[in-house]
């Protein structure tokens, strides 16, 4: 690793401790190894390996295109905690997403749709499909508004399940596909200029920590995404560095 990725990530760091890092993922990023030969996420935790050791590793996922939270544990026993507390459902995740056009009918509610993966060629899609179908997989996703106008909005969205591009496909299911993704027909142009990504931000996760209590953290916005609102005319409140990281 060079000393300008080393230091890239470690500019990334929102919480740490003697059990945990978490990381603020830049958008354009990959978590872990696709297609694509580039660094991951996960090659740039060697940066914080201590000599003789592991690097921490990684408890779940974003898109490359998804900015924000993610959470890396830094011994065998807290990831086997952590993965084991996802899989009960014990995470909370909470994201930020502007979506075209204008606020979805209702503004808020709960999509209960499953799910079914599909191959074309080398690229995977997920599709929403009927219960009965063999492939069908349950995706549940809560969205409310919190700012529209008739170009766009910013909503709101927690995954209740964990599907492969699950909100991005729900929330393109009921008309109100994510500003700059082109894969599920989201807006490429809004307020008069190109959409600079893929508009999703994971803001806030809640998870127990393996050592007692809860955390809550909370990621800033990334500067691409407030430009992105401040050219639809879109407000949003965030919070102070000093409420980044909570005990609950």
């Amino acid at each position: 690793m060079t000393q300008e990725e080393i230091e890239a990530a470690k500019s990334w760091v929102l919480y740490e401790d003697e059990a945990i890092i978490v990381l603020d993922k830049p958008a354009g990023l990959s978590s872990q190894g696709g297609r694509i030969k580039a660094h991951t996420l996960d090659d740039l935790l060697w940066a914080f390996a201590k000599p003789g050791k592991a690097r921490p590793r990684l408890i779940h996922r974003l898109d490359r295109d998804t900015s924000g939270v993610i959470l890396t544990a830094k011994t065998k026993p807290g990831a086997a905690f952590l993965g084991e507390a996802m899989m009960a459902k014990r995470f909370r995740k909470s994201y930020l997403a502007i979506v075209a056009p204008g606020a979805p009918e209702p503004q808020g509610g709960m999509i209960d749709s499953p799910l079914r993966r599909e191959s074309i060629g080398r690229e995977a899609y997920m599709r929403v499909c009927e219960p009965d179908h063999p492939d069908a997989e349950t995706a549940r996703s809560r969205y409310r508004t919190l700012a529209s106008n008739g170009v766009a909005a910013l909503v709101e969205l927690s995954p209740d399940t964990g599907r492969m591009h699950q909100l991005r496909v729900h929330m393109g299911s009921i008309g109100r596909p994510l500003a700059g993704d082109s894969r599920y027909g989201g807006a490429l142009m809004l307020g008069g200029g190109a959409v600079p990504r893929l508009m999703l931000h994971a803001a806030r996760l809640t998870f127990p920590h393996p050592l007692g209590g809860e955390r809550k953290i909370t990621a800033p916005l990334p500067s691409d995404f407030k430009a992105m609102l401040e050219a639809l005319d879109l407000a949003i409140r965030e919070q102070s560095g000093s409420e980044a990281v909570e005990q609950v």
